[in-house]
């Protein structure tokens, strides 16, 4: 299995996690059973890396709710964030509160990583997760954004911050981080989370009609998933990508990503190339988001 350092501290993590945006938000009394079974075979198959947010709804409530259940609440590598304002900027006692929410939702007196969402008032909560970070109550702190016009942002907070963590949407598609934002954050020792790394379900769904090419076995890739998710592992500076679903045998295809071999950059380039002969790859970030889906939790994109 595939397991990365992260910079600061030297502890592994395995490199393929768990991400909870709208797929772990479910209304109370909404079937749930198919969520929970999603995080057992993650758990199962070596996963331990679950990534959620106070912004997504009820998703802190099953992650919480179903490790629990499942005996593995210790287990997990939970990475989480906060994204308050306050009464005005510069007011961190929301996102004291929210955090404090975080823990008893989650079920946790301690959470692994906490990152400023989207870079939500980030110059007034960073020295609080610093502080936090002293107390023992986080582990590692860090900041997300899943634009890649907020790139040049996150490259500002690793070039002359003190980051655990950043988190930067990077795909086969939008490539926009590796022109600086990765060798950035090898070079500073930030460990590097991959958001977005399927663009919420449009690569698959582009490429549900066609068969993966034959060059793909010669990275043990067996289904797109594992193709798209190698090609982002292949990356040395990527610590862990972040894939959601809703389906526990896609959590387990997204697993086998972390097993066989990664491509070398003269892999990657050609998976790039082939994937520009399939039509509509050009315009795929241009789309809307999870095509043939619907959600029914608090938050709803249909």
């Amino acid at each position: 299995m595939i397991t990365r350092r992260i910079p600061k501290s030297g502890e592994l993590v395995p490199a393929i996690g768990l991400g909870t945006f709208m797929t772990f938000d479910k209304r109370p009394g909404a079937p749930r059973d198919h969520l929970r079974e999603v995080l057992r075979r993650f758990h199962t198959g070596g996963g331990r890396v679950v990534d959620t947010s106070p912004l997504y709804g009820l998703s802190e409530v099953s992650v919480g709710d179903f490790a629990a259940g499942l005996g593995i609440t210790g287990e997990l590598f939970i990475t989480n964030k906060t994204w308050a304002t306050g009464e005005y900027l510069g007011d961190d006692s929301h996102a004291r509160r929210q955090f404090e929410q975080s823990l008893n939702r989650l079920w946790r007196d301690r959470i692994d990583v906490v990152q400023v969402h989207s870079l939500v008032n980030v110059d007034a909560v960073l020295p609080v997760l610093r502080a936090w970070k002293r107390d023992g109550r986080i582990r590692y702190l860090g900041v997300t954004h899943h634009m890649s016009s907020y790139v040049p942002f996150l490259e500002q907070y690793v070039r002359d911050g003190d980051l655990d963590f950043v988190q930067v949407s990077y795909s086969i598609r939008n490539r926009v981080a590796e022109e600086r934002l990765l060798s950035l954050a090898a070079d500073h020792g930030t460990a590097v989370m991959v958001n977005m790394p399927l663009e919420k379900a449009r690569l698959p769904h582009l490429v549900r009609d066609h068969r993966l090419p034959g060059f793909a076995a010669e990275i043990g890739a067996t289904t797109w998933s594992q193709f798209f998710l190698k090609w982002i592992l292949g990356h040395p500076a990527v610590t862990v990508a972040l894939p959601a679903t809703t389906n526990p045998d896609h959590a387990v295809d997204n697993l086998a990503a972390m097993r066989g071999p990664l491509p070398d950059q003269r892999m990657r380039d050609r998976m790039v190339r082939h994937m520009e002969t399939i039509p509509g790859f050009d315009q795929l970030l241009s789309t809307p988001w999870y095509p043939g889906k619907s959600f029914d939790g608090l938050v709803r994109l249909s």
